[in-house]
């Protein structure tokens, strides 16, 4: 899409902030085309020009020149979003955060922290080593924690330690009009005002620049162990997994792959799993625990056929069997070498995902596509990885006409159009049948707090363009 900023306006900020910036501000086109790019299969959309700023106070020095100017403001972690988030598309500036990566503060006696947006989830992970304290949040990319908060970001811990949702505290915003407001507090329970900080966490940059972010910690589990188990059919997989949700049983992760999965997973990380639908467990707690926790699941997988489990008990074991899931995407892609992937994923209430993942299937087979299936199905999300070329216009369609099955029969069923990859503009068309009249009421919170519609246009709730 065109920059619709006027031209004398626009080039009026690239002034500005080139002067303020300095090397720390570039026009260059590679750089440019990288931040207008994420994950997806999106095109790139680049911004007009990139800006490092290494304070808050800089963050909203940038803002404002924008917002006199009238110039579009992107801001960027490291660029793993998978439906368009950062995509520039009506040009503008983009604010790379990855400079701001400071961990300001530790409280371990009150398990919180408080983070730079650009700091990101592995960072403050090693920061804390010794603390005896871990951030649970993890999407297998290595995020920064200012993105996850904007994207509301989970991951294959979900099941047992929540969301970006449950576990950031507060934030400190710069808004359209280059204002700062902090949200949130330490105290963990409040009942006084609007609870602003959930307005911004999954905003997707819409309403302002997140600089800082306070998250919840939690202590490392005195015993860790996990497994990989096969299963004779996906639904016998599902349904381990609802019996093994229904029961009570606190899982730290359990994760599904399908047989396409799999064998994408042995492809690029050299594993040998049996190209069968498998589930990936984890425990956390005591060794008494995790101990107990691990026989009550394999009695569950054993009713419904799930093969020996493979364990994993020390911590590089474990490091590599995650990582084999976290290399998920590339191992789909590697089914199908210079293809691209469309990824989606759903949300449902856990007694609908089997004859979800099932029916889902059933359309896979019948669109004939390569799409592997894989998800964080202990909360009811799963993904798919449709594999396509870009260029051959006919496939991209039957991809998302199978994209279009997948959301509409997840949203029938009570579910979401997307469980953690958010919207971006990639999944703008549903949320109408998701959230009804409450999509105008949040254009009406984006055109409160961004009248000129100057924070990450075209995303999340499709405002006008800037003006």
């Amino acid at each position: 899409m065109q920059d619709l900023t006027p031209p004398h306006l626009g080039a009026q900020a690239l002034r500005e902030l080139a002067e303020r910036f300095g090397e720390r501000f570039t026009t260059s086109p590679a750089v440019r085309e990288r931040h207008g790019q994420d994950e997806s299969w999106h095109a790139p959309a680049p911004p007009d020009a990139v800006v490092y700023p290494q304070t808050h106070d800089e963050v909203v020095a940038i803002v404002r020149i924008c917002a006199a100017q009238r110039m579009p403001i992107i801001a960027y972690g490291v660029g793993t979003s998978l439906e368009g988030h950062i995509a520039a598309l009506h040009g503008g500036v983009c604010i790379d955060m990855s400079r701001m990566n400071r961990v300001l503060a530790v409280h371990a006696e009150d398990m919180d922290a408080r983070v730079e947006a650009g700091v990101t989830r592995k960072q403050l992970n090693a920061h804390l080593k010794d603390t005896g304290l871990f951030f649970p949040v993890d999407p297998g990319a290595d995020a920064t924690i200012g993105g996850m908060a904007a994207t509301r970001a989970s991951g294959t811990t979900a099941v047992r330690y929540g969301t970006m949702r449950e576990n950031v505290l507060g934030l400190t915003v710069v808004l359209a009009d280059g204002r700062t407001i902090h949200t949130g507090g330490r105290a963990r329970k409040s009942a006084t005002g609007y609870d602003l900080t959930r307005l911004f966490v999954g905003s997707e940059g819409t309403l302002g620049v997140i600089t800082e972010v306070a998250v919840r910690l939690h202590g490392v589990p005195q015993a860790v162990s996990a497994a990989v188990c096969a299963f004779p059919s996906l639904r016998a997989a599902v349904d381990t997994v609802i019996t093994t949700i229904q029961s009570g049983i606190p899982v730290a992760r359990i994760e599904l792959l399908d047989e396409v999965q799999v064998r994408g997973v042995n492809n690029y990380s050299k594993t040998d799993y049996a190209e069968a639908p498998t589930l990936f467990f984890e425990f956390h707690g005591t060794a008494a625990g995790v101990a107990e926790q691990a026989r009550l699941v394999g009695e569950l997988a054993r009713d419904e056929g799930g093969a020996d489990f493979r364990w994993a008990t020390l911590p590089e074991e474990r490091s590599r069997l995650w990582q084999a899931r976290h290399d998920a995407y590339y191992g789909g892609l590697s089914l199908r070498p210079g293809a691209r992937g469309y990824v989606t994923d759903v949300c449902v209430p856990i007694s609908r995902l089997a004859e979800c993942v099932v029916a889902t299937k059933r359309d896979i087979e019948q669109s004939g596509l390569i799409a592997p299936i894989v998800g964080h199905v202990g909360d009811g999300n799963f993904h798919l990885v449709i594999l396509v070329d870009p260029s051959d216009h006919g496939e991209v369609a039957r991809a998302a006409a199978l994209n279009d099955q997948v959301v509409r029969r997840a949203l029938a069923m009570g579910g979401s159009c997307s469980g953690e990859h958010g919207v971006g503009y990639g999944k703008l068309e549903f949320l109408e049948p998701e959230h009804g009249e409450a999509l105008a009421l949040m254009r009406t919170l984006k055109a409160a707090l961004d009248p000129l519609n100057l924070m990450n246009p075209g995303k999340l709730v499709l405002a006008e363009a800037p003006r």
